[in-house]
């Protein structure tokens, strides 16, 4: 289970249910949740999104403690592209 939470405008708290649990807290600017969406989602659904993308990919302990969502493109290359083509469907 993914439980994200707004600290501010730009930050949340994301808290990953598993076999062991874990927090992160994320960054996303107007920018780049602007390049990613061309819907209108939060940026809520936009970082449960991108955590589904990375738990499809490696377990959430593996998962920074603390990042701002660009920083996933550097690990995974398909990362926006992928994140695109979810909220296109």
């Amino acid at each position: 289970m993914i439980k994200v939470t707004k600290i501010n405008e730009n930050t949340f708290e994301v808290e990953v249910k598993a076999a062991s649990n874990s927090a992160h807290q994320v960054s996303v600017s107007d920018q780049y949740y602007k390049k990613l969406t061309n819907q209108p989602v939060s940026k809520e659904v936009l970082i449960k999104k991108s955590f589904e993308f990375l738990l499809e990919r490696e377990s959430n302990t593996m998962i920074l403690s603390q990042f701002d969502l660009p920083v996933i493109q550097s690990y995974f290359s398909e990362y926006e592209e992928n994140i695109k083509q979810r909220f296109q469907s």
